[in-house]
């Protein structure tokens, strides 16, 4: 009986071995360089199982860890004071990371900077099947160029990045319709054109005539009233003004700079996230400017329910959908199929809520991405090719 119990207790063992085995395969060492590092640096690195490897020198730590998709991974000190280690393997697409240094987060300092995670950061790209849609490629390109402006709502400076397309420059007489695009909560207007592609993605639909030529706006999303502290030099933040200052600042300030068609038949509206939540409010109180609107991971915060109701949502404003199918050319949804919750749930019942009420939609799911860029870029692809038709 003892012996049949030891054999039991090894051929457990040796089951638990192949199971650690195959669930930790060898790595394959195939790895190569992110192509948003910085010029020259050889980390971090990507290989064909989608692992990352990060690399730093920091003789004097005694804990290095790759910090990626919310796990840790402690990194190995060689004898020349340098740390390397990998992670298991990441999903396609654009990931912020970081790297801890004796409890220190901090950037790896191989790769380029991204707004992200509210902070400039380290990113990686993992390269994706269906990246030829955001590559850079030998087709005409448009120009994304830095606007910087004085809002008079926040009493402060701001800034837009403005995507103009090929041959704006060339043909000074035609003019063009304008989608207004935000990024997502701790991003800034930075986002779309660095992390999300927007340009390229733009470039290369106007190119293969899969999308209308257009201009693309990108804000912060994060604009506030400025109040002084009585006794203090500094300012604080009071209440969030960005729908005010889009409608009566930015808007204006395009169509004026830019050569915008200026009705609401050429502007669309469309936003991540966050962004998804404020262009979905500010298009719904401004029926009489906007007529495509795009939703990436978002629904302005539907009500968490299984009983939607148009009622309780923005103020009744999706009570009666034949006057909103009439105004609508485009409303259009996307989202990842990994999305984490509450986001499956929120735009489900927000979908229903819309079928409830006959309201017209599309809806668009990108396969095998969760709340992330590659699905944004997705959606961006595919709600820009259908704009302005």
């Amino acid at each position: 009986m003892k012996g049949f119990l030891r054999i039991v207790i090894i051929m457990s063992g040796l089951y638990s071995q192949s199971v650690w085995c195959q669930e930790t395969p060898q790595i394959v060492e195939d790895f190569k360089p992110s192509s948003v590092n910085q010029p020259e640096k050889q980390f971090p690195q990507v290989n064909s199982q989608r692992r990352v490897r990060a690399s730093i020198a920091a003789p004097n730590a005694s804990k290095v860890q790759l910090d990626i998709g919310g796990i840790k991974y402690d990194m190995r000190k060689e004898d020349n004071g340098v740390w390397t280690g990998e992670s298991n393997p990441q999903d396609e697409g654009f990931h912020y990371y970081q790297l801890n240094i004796d409890g220190a987060s901090v950037p790896d300092p191989g790769t380029l900077y991204f707004c992200g995670a509210g902070r400039l950061g380290s990113g990686i790209e993992i390269p994706a099947a269906d990246q030829e849609f955001f590559a850079l490629k030998q087709v005409p390109h448009g120009l994304v160029s830095e606007n910087i402006y004085f809002s008079k709502v926040t009493n402060s400076f701001r800034r837009c990045f403005i995507y103009t397309p090929p041959g704006y420059n060339e043909s000074t007489k035609a003019r063009y319709p304008v989608l207004y695009l935000q990024h997502g909560s701790f991003e800034d207007e930075t986002g779309w054109s660095a992390q999300g592609k927007a340009n390229l993605i733009l470039d290369n639909l106007i190119a293969s005539k899969q999308a209308a030529p257009m201009i693309i706006v990108m804000d912060n999303g994060y604009a506030y009233t400025a109040q002084s502290k009585e006794g203090k030099d500094k300012n604080v933040r009071t209440e969030s003004v960005f729908e005010q200052v889009l409608i009566t600042e930015v808007i204006p300030m395009i169509d004026t700079k830019f050569r915008t068609i200026a009705d609401r038949g050429h502007r669309a509206i469309a936003g991540l996230s966050m962004g998804a939540n404020q262009t979905m409010r500010i298009m719904m109180n401004h029926l009489d400017t906007f007529s495509y609107y795009g939703g990436f991971s978002g629904t302005s915060n539907y009500p968490n329910t299984d009983v939607p109701d148009a009622a309780v949502f923005l103020d009744g404003k999706y009570k009666d959908g034949n006057a909103l199918n009439k105004k609508m050319k485009l409303f259009w949804l996307g989202l990842g199929t990994k999305e984490p919750a509450p986001f499956p749930k929120s735009v489900g019942a927000f979908r229903t809520m819309l079928e409830q009420q006959g309201i017209k939609y599309v809806y668009y799911e990108s396969p095998e991405t969760a709340h992330e860029w590659l699905t944004w870029r997705r959606c961006l692809y595919q709600f820009a090719s259908k704009l302005f038709q």
